[in-house]
């Protein structure tokens, strides 16, 4: 059956009240949806080697939230960032206060990767040297992702601290209560943990049908957001959509004349596997097309940080 495509106007009309405003995290099966879709997307893709690391530490990402219980809020934090509309669990500046755990996660998720397989002596050198790093170490660099201090990123490691932070933010996202995830006031900010989007997805089926959402890239929530407008700065001219020529239309970059960026956008009745972090990373192409034509990422994707990136 052909799905039916709505078109921009009308979409903007509908009654936003019929929409389920969040998604939150499938704690069962996100990482090792993720994981599959990554080594699907490595077929024939320059970056495969790649790829097939980050399927490896999805798969240890799926193992270490059986066994993650993170310390859940307080009430009365859940209520004030309520009242506050600010997001329930901040992971910005709350690492060495809060969620001391994360570096155990992460240390597990180094020995998973390193046990499933061989290690190239870069990979290892990494690897290594994570383990070396003190917890204060560890905190500040895990402070400086969440905050997009690019300067203070080290990309080597990068991909590694964000898996750890991504397990122990999805296993608390999964575990609260829908109905206490306040409207945030934030622009592009998670109204569950604060962080940025990687990238949207039109979803299919039920209540959730041609309506688009944007995934969060460290708990992996989902935020509905109204389609033909920017998710880094709200406008709603000057967006455009571009894509790859000879490909099926399923991935595009939704870019904004207005703060000149690009957000990836997939569309799920042309492609049910597209999952939002996975078609990201493994576009690459895409990403160095857009930058051509002078537009610039609105935020990275956590498991890849190629350089330092201007202003954001």
């Amino acid at each position: 059956m052909a799905q039916r495509i709505l078109e921009p106007e009308a979409i903007q009309l509908q009654d936003p009240t019929g929409i389920p405003r969040i998604a939150l995290p499938a704690r069962d099966t996100l990482f090792a949806t993720r994981a599959a879709r990554l080594r699907k997307l490595a077929e024939h893709n320059p970056i495969s080697g790649y790829l097939c690391l980050m399927a490896v530490l999805a798969d240890a990402q799926q193992l270490a939230l059986e066994h993650v219980s993170a310390r859940m809020p307080e009430r009365s934090a859940i209520e004030r960032a309520q009242q506050d509309s600010m997001p329930i669990l901040p992971a910005l500046n709350t690492l060495s206060g809060s969620e001391p755990a994360w570096r155990d996660v992460l240390y597990g998720l180094l020995d998973r990767v390193e046990t499933a397989g061989a290690v190239a002596p870069a990979l290892a050198k990494v690897l290594d040297a994570l383990r070396a790093l003190s917890a204060i170490k560890l905190d500040a660099q895990a402070d400086a992702l969440l905050a997009q201090r690019f300067a203070e990123v080290d990309q080597s490691k990068a991909p590694f601290v964000m898996a750890a932070l991504q397990v122990v933010w999805t296993d608390l996202a999964s575990r609260i209560n829908l109905r206490d995830v306040p409207y945030v006031s934030t622009r592009d900010s998670c109204p569950v943990c604060g962080a940025a989007s990687v990238a949207s997805v039109v979803r299919i089926g039920g209540a959730y049908q041609d309506h688009r959402y944007v995934q969060c890239g460290l708990c992996g929530t989902e935020t509905h957001v109204v389609r033909v407008k920017c998710t880094n700065c709200d406008a709603t001219k000057g967006i455009a959509y571009h894509g790859i020529e000879g490909f099926d239309g399923a991935l595009k970059a939704e870019s904004c004349d207005e703060c000149h960026t690009y957000r990836k956008i997939g569309y799920l009745d042309r492609d049910s596997g597209f999952e939002p972090l996975a078609d990201d990373l493994a576009s690459l192409t895409l990403d160095l097309l857009m930058s051509d034509a002078g537009y610039r990422r609105a935020s990275p994707n956590p498991l890849l940080w190629l350089e330092v990136q201007g202003d954001q």
